[in-house]
């Protein structure tokens, strides 16, 4: 089940660096974040989708590239997203 308009706006609202910002390595993040929990969660009751598990593993990828990018860029806006994300960081 992909994410509603609403849950959407709402992780856009929390993660945007500036009022019209939709698509900088933090939004695209959280939302990534979001998405591959509830794979994750769908994986765990259904073990033998295969299709859905190659799409976990892209998203996974997704991510890990994006990360990857903003650490690079600025650390320590990393170190925040990671942080508030709950997510392991490598230093």
């Amino acid at each position: 089940m992909s994410l509603t308009k609403e849950q959407k706006d709402a992780m856009i609202g929390q993660y945007r660096r500036h009022e019209s910002d939709t698509g900088s390595p933090e939004v695209q993040v959280a939302l990534l974040t979001t998405r591959i929990l509830q794979l994750t969660q769908h994986m765990r009751e259904n073990k033998h989708d295969e299709s859905s598990r190659r799409g976990l593993l892209k998203l996974v990828g997704q991510r890990r590239r994006l990360l990857a990018y903003l650490r690079g860029e600025d650390y320590g806006r990393f170190l925040a997203l990671a942080e508030k994300l709950n997510l392991r960081k490598k230093s």
